[in-house]
């Protein structure tokens, strides 16, 4: 999956919800809501971990649920790039995979 497109294709998911639902995404939004999926997903590892109440959950509903609050952050903070324009992909090889070259701090 390419995250350029991956990014376009959320986009329209999230321009359709806050339609339906009536908000408007602006730049704080962005931000608050990947404030507010990380901490969701701190919650389900509080949980899966038994440092929180199961609240009924079984075991692999706990950790589905764990599971699935990757997915709400990843999205979100995809969103998050999109919206300010930042090129995630490019990034990523600046940042992190250009360490993969021979002779560079963290090459192994």
């Amino acid at each position: 999956m390419e995250i350029g497109a991956l990014g376009e294709r959320l986009e329209v998911l999230s321009g359709r919800y806050a339609e339906y639902v009536g908000f408007e995404r602006d730049d704080d939004w962005f931000l608050l809501k990947v404030q507010e999926e990380v901490g969701e997903l701190t919650q389900a590892y509080l949980q899966l971990t038994g440092r929180a109440r199961a609240k009924g959950s079984s075991p692999e509903e706990i950790r589905a649920g764990f599971e699935a609050e990757f997915a709400d952050v990843i999205c979100q903070l995809l969103l998050f790039a999109r919206h300010h324009k930042v090129d995630v992909e490019r990034e990523i090889e600046r940042k992190w995979l250009a360490h993969e070259l021979p002779g560079t701090p963290y090459d192994g």
